[in-house]
């Protein structure tokens, strides 16, 4: 059980050596942990990334989006 919860990891890092700028590789990592933090809530990834993508727009720049965190998502 541990080791299939620690894969994610191991193939992200691998990964993340590819990354041809430092700026890449902390956008791959905030992709990456947002994901996961969906796993770990309960949220299905697909539909929550298509949730906020819908509602960043509506937003204006420097309002919170706290509420569209995944960990928010789930107790919607």
């Amino acid at each position: 059980m541990i080791e299939r919860e620690i894969r994610p990891f191991a193939t992200a890092r691998k990964a993340w050596l590819f990354s041809d700028s430092v700026p890449g590789a902390d956008a791959s990592a905030v992709i990456y942990s947002l994901m996961l933090t969906c796993r770990a809530c309960n949220v299905e990834p697909y539909a929550w990334l298509r949730h906020v993508l819908t509602e960043l727009p509506k937003r204006q720049a420097g309002d919170d989006v706290t509420d569209l965190l995944p960990f928010n998502h789930a107790n919607r």
